[in-house]
This record gives C-alpha cells, structure tokens and sequence, in this order.
C-alpha cells in the first residue's frame, strides 16, 4: 500500500518530516524517501533508499542535516521509488503517491504515443509516481492537472505535492485511501495515518474528503477543489493496514476492532473456550473484545519477535514468506497447554501460514484450535489499494477451494459471498478442514460496517462481496 507525511511550517521541518514519515513506515516495505524545499537556495533536498533489508529510521537517521528548508514531505512506498521532482510549466515540484493505477500499460503507451517520456523506471516498470506527476504537467494548473489523474487513472491515486509555494494535498477521487490534516502552533502537517501526529505535537484539523485538493502553508489552509459526494474509503484500513491509535473519517481503528470483536463474542453461543488470544498484531484489538463480548479472560499464547523479524508478506516467494510468518511469532507453550485456545485475526488470504501455525499449536498441547476472522472471506482480489501480495484470484483459498467444488474458480461467486447461503457454509467448513481447525468463523460485512460506524455506501467491501460503487 504505502504512506506518507507532509509539514510546512515557521521553522526548519527536517525533525518532524523524519518523524512523521517514520510513522507509516507499518504501510510500505521496499522504498523510502523525503524531499525538503529550500527557499533561501531555491533547491529542492531529496533521498530515496532502499528498505527491503532495513527500516526507514536506519537509512535516514544521519542525513537530516541535509534536509534544508521549512516544508517538505516523504513517502514509504511499497512500489516505486519516489518523491519524484519535475520541472515543468507549472514550476518545480516534488510528488508523492500513495496509489495503484491498474490501468497503468494504457496509459503508458498513450503517453508515448503522444511524444512524452518517461525516464524513471522501477525495476524495469514504468514507475506510477511518474506517470502521475507527467499527468498532472498536462493541466493548465495543478488542479487542471490533478484533476486529469482522477479522469485517467482506475484504481486509487492520493498524492502530495511540495511547490516552491506550498504543500498540495489531493485525495484519491473516491477517498480509498486517507488523508488527514494535523495543525500545531506555526505549522500544518498532512498524513496517511494520524497517529503519526501525537507524538510531533499535531492535533489533527480536519479529514480530507474524496477528490478535495488543498494548499497547505505555515498558517493557513486553501481549498482548492471541493470534496465529491461519494466516499468509497478501503475497509482494510481498519481491519488490517491502520495503526491501533489512527483515526480515519473520524472513526479510531482499535474502537472498530474491539467492536468488531465484541459483536462476534456475544454472538458465538455454540462454543465453550477457555480464553481468547489475538494473531499479533492486527489481531489483538479484536481479540480483546471478542474476550469482553464472551466473557472470557484474554490471554497472549503468540508473541511477535519484532527485532529481527519484518512483515510476512514482504518475501517475493511463498517459502520465504511462510518462514518469515513462522519465524516472528513464539507460541506461549507453557500458556496454551490443554486450553481450549480462540485466536483472533484480521483475515484469511492463502492460508498456508495458518495451517503451519496451527499445526505447530496442536503439537505444543493445545486442546482445541478455535479461529474467528474480522472480516468476511477474501472472495474478490483487490482493484484499488494493493491490499494483498496476490497476483490472481487463485492465490485466493476461497478461490481455489471454489474452483475444487465448481470445476471453475468463478462460477457461483455471489453465492459464496453471501453469508446465509449453503454454499458460502460448505466453503468456510473446507477452509477449516483444509487448516486443521476446530472452529472457524468470518465476521459479517454487516458487522464491520456497524463496527466503522459508516454507511455502507461509503466503504469499499469489494473483495468481499464484488459491490463497487464506480
């Protein structure tokens, strides 16, 4: 997915950029970057590294004196190499995204078809920060042309821009991924994640809506497009990518996971357990509600190894990705023997860290090996937010497991998404019986939208259940 975090402000910007960027470094794991503007030279400051070996706060740490000037943003980018800087008829900048243009090849050839070129290839691609920036050249002005990055690109596209002038925030058009305005004395500061604001001194100032544009500087905030009417922001942002004290559209992330788990515990009457754990780290909030809506003691059976350990999905091979996920999580033996465990997480993608992870659990002593999942099954892969390291739908278990019963991996797939349907039962009991669990239960997409607290209309559930509201 990625994130990033902009400042401008009175004085030098350099501490609270790194800081801030820092903070969504749980949104991306291959490219980070900052870039500073500094008026007194007239020059823009800008680094990019590589973090697919080490953390953003290790690369960046010892070139902050590098970073002159009083407004600058940063990215950490799960795609591209970005910020990128342009000169063109519109003035220097500097760009950032947060996006994934599905519709990338087509727009590539146009732009060279049409006599432009694109000079900045990520491992071979055209890179998307790019495209979006020579886009964004072809208005009259920034609106104009960021403007024709919402008419052009599919999928989602956030962006932040550093002129020599100010900050431009715009959000993608249909809101998919956030953006939140933080103020303090003498400063503004943009951000995918609002829990980057706390600690910096930020309180936040406002959520940008869908399709907004706005100018950010030291003391002021202009409108520069109005927000559009319809919100379609990614529900995974609260189930799984959100940090546990950032806010989205106003609704906090660990309130929705507790929520979440609180209606599943109250609602599981058929099965007697002795405590409820939480698949580190997206899994604990609910966790800790479903042990309130049940009535059972939470306890931590898993703990995850961080020092050493990055995110499961980083590897590009399925081998090294499952032993990375069995490597950071130390099963509590001495915790789980002869318990009849409930474990909760954020969802199911292929599956095959789970069932090494469960078997591992019955060979530790656990008794029984309950799992309650916060979201629906994953039946639709994602258009907009690269949620998920899946390529094809058949990376999919849901997918696979539908193709075994059909014949083909997408036939029938309304059925299986609706949750009171026989065939959404038979595909959940196979998922189970293909994990070796004793129990295994999805949440309902009713249940998360009353957990978010929005209008269903508003979040995007499409790889549950294929609604988009395009």
């Amino acid at each position: 997915m990625g994130g990033f975090f902009g400042t401008i402000s009175t004085k030098s910007c350099a501490e609270d950029l790194f800081y801030g960027t820092d903070y969504n470094s749980h949104l991306g794991t291959k490219r980070g970057g900052m870039v500073t503007y500094d008026v007194a030279q007239g020059r823009f400051c800008r680094k990019i590294h590589n973090l697919e070996s080490t953390y953003f706060r290790t690369k960046f740490e010892e070139d902050l004196d590098k970073f002159l000037g009083n407004a600058g943003i940063g990215v950490i980018s799960d795609t591209d190499a970005q910020p990128i800087i342009f000169n063109s008829h519109l003035g220097k900048f500097a760009i950032v995204t947060v996006a994934k243009i599905v519709n990338i090849d087509e727009l590539e050839r146009e732009q060279l078809e049409n006599y432009h070129h694109l000079a900045e290839l990520s491992q071979g691609c055209t890179n998307p920060t790019e495209l979006v920036a020579l886009l964004i050249t072809q208005g009259k002005d920034f609106v104009d042309g960021i403007e024709n990055v919402y008419r052009k690109v599919k999928g989602s596209c956030s962006m932040l821009i550093l002129t020599e002038n100010g900050i431009i925030a715009a959000r993608d058009k249909y809101g998919r991924t956030p953006i939140i305005v933080g103020k303090k004395d003498g400063a503004y500061a943009v951000t995918s994640e609002s829990s980057a604001f706390p600690n910096l001194g930020y309180a936040i100032d406002s959520y940008i809506g869908p399709g907004e544009i706005i100018r950010l500087t030291p003391d002021s905030i202009e409108q520069l497009r109005k927000p559009e009417r319809k919100l379609q922001i990614c529900s995974f942002l609260w189930i799984y990518y959100g940090f546990p004290t950032s806010c989205y559209e106003g609704k906090n992330v660990e309130e929705m996971r507790q929520a979440c788990g609180i209606a599943m515990g109250k609602e599981d009457a058929e099965v007697e357990v002795d405590c409820a754990c939480g698949i580190p780290d997206s899994g604990i909030g609910m966790a800790l509600g479903y042990a309130i809506g049940k009535g059972v003691p939470y306890h931590r059976t898993i703990s995850k190894y961080t020092p050493t350990w990055p995110r499961s999905f980083t590897p590009s091979n399925q081998s090294m990705r499952d032993l990375v996920a069995k490597m950071k999580l130390i099963p509590n033996y001495d915790m789980l023997r002869g318990k009849r465990l409930l474990f909760c997480d954020d969802s199911i993608v292929r599956g095959t860290q789970l069932r090494g992870n469960v078997e591992e659990l019955f060979a530790g002593g656990a008794k029984e090996v309950h799992m309650r999942i916060a979201c629906p099954p994953l039946i639709y892969p994602c258009e907009f937010v690269n949620f998920t390291a899946s390529k094809s739908e058949m990376e999919l278990i849901t997918r696979r497991v539908i193709q075994d019963f059909e014949g083909d991996a997408g036939k029938d797939l309304e059925e299986y998404a609706r949750t009171d349907s026989d065939k959404h039962k038979k595909m959940v009991e196979e998922i189970r019986r293909r994990l070796g669990l004793t129990s295994l239960k999805f949440s309902k997409i009713e249940t998360i939208v009353k957990a978010i607290g929005l209008p269903k209309e508003s979040i995007c559930t499409h790889c549950f259940d294929g609604s988009s509201y395009l």
